[in-house]
């Protein structure tokens, strides 16, 4: 049996500059999709797969983050005494237990890799999950949870993937495919972002990561890759030719990149009509909206 994957480390240390003026003063992850944050999806999301140890590598201006998973206590009295418990059951769903959630910071942005090797000392050598919150995946059964179940079979380390065309291909870390068994793949390379036309496949990796602790070990070179940053990519490239192996899987569901305005727009109506109680009245609205741009045209 594969040992459990019990700790999940949050990037969220960004300055979220391609949505600025708004992340002058609020963290980018707490930014809405119709009523919650980026951040409560993310942690949604692992909590499903199992997750009972959070761990967010952050830096200068989060405090917001943090407030956000703290137990608001006039809040919840001011709910519980007018009776609206539907708005308490809400509210309390956000709170994370003393213990279950851990703070460190990333003093320098050195990349994605840097940002995880932060938090080595919390994972010890175990494996674990990463999660990217602006990636934002709408699916049946969790993206984490479908990996955890497949990682059970594979062992080894996991990259969630979907395809993308050629041309955009570029902006991803990109598998080279030795094993292509449907839902997984077993990698013979990785290569992140790709000059155009040579990319590999077009199986990209997104935001979601199970791992082998050695690849924190790989780490520790502090390595510069693709743009001058400690790639992710790079250290799990590098657990390719062990026993062990590395592993893509295709996730069923709809990956928005909510880095993105395009994304995040495109999630929020996606979210917004998937709500019984918003869906009408949105739907009729952007019925509403397209007419008049047809006719405008």
């Amino acid at each position: 049996m594969k040992q459990k994957i019990t700790k999940a480390i949050f990037p969220v240390a960004g300055l979220g500059t391609r949505f600025l003026p708004a992340t002058k003063s609020v963290p980018k992850e707490i930014m809405t999709l119709v009523d919650r944050p980026l951040i409560q999806y993310a942690i949604d999301e692992a909590r499903e797969a199992g997750i009972k140890e959070f761990i967010f590598v952050t830096s200068r201006g989060k405090s917001a983050l943090e407030d956000y998973f703290d137990h608001a206590h006039q809040l919840e009295h001011d709910l519980a005494s007018k009776g609206k418990t539907d708005l308490l059951d809400v509210l309390k769903a956000t709170n994370m237990d003393s213990g279950q959630i851990a703070y460190l910071r990333q003093h320098k942005a050195l990349g994605l890799g840097h940002a995880v090797w932060c938090a080595r000392r919390m994972i010890h050598d175990e494996p674990f999950a990463v999660i990217l919150p602006d990636d934002v995946i709408a699916a049946e059964k969790p993206c984490l949870k479908q990996m955890v179940e497949a990682y059970e079979e594979t062992g080894g380390s996991m990259v969630a993937t979907m395809e993308v065309p050629p041309e955009k291909a570029h902006a991803y870390g990109v598998l080279d495919v030795a094993d292509d068994r449907g839902a997984v793949v077993k990698a013979k390379g990785m290569v992140e972002k790709p000059a155009p036309g040579t990319e590999p496949s077009n199986l990209a990796v997104i935001g979601r990561y199970i791992l082998h602790p050695n690849v924190l070990t790989s780490l520790n070179s502090m390595e510069a890759g693709a743009g001058g940053e400690i790639q992710l990519t790079d250290a799990i490239a590098k657990e390719i030719g062990t026993e062990r192996g590395v592993y893509g899987y295709r996730f069923n569901g709809q990956r928005f990149d909510c880095g993105s305005k395009a994304g995040f727009l495109q999630a929020t109506v996606s979210f917004g009509l998937s709500r019984p109680e918003l869906r009408d009245e949105l739907r009729d609205y952007l019925q509403e909206v397209l007419t008049l741009d047809k006719a405008a045209q």
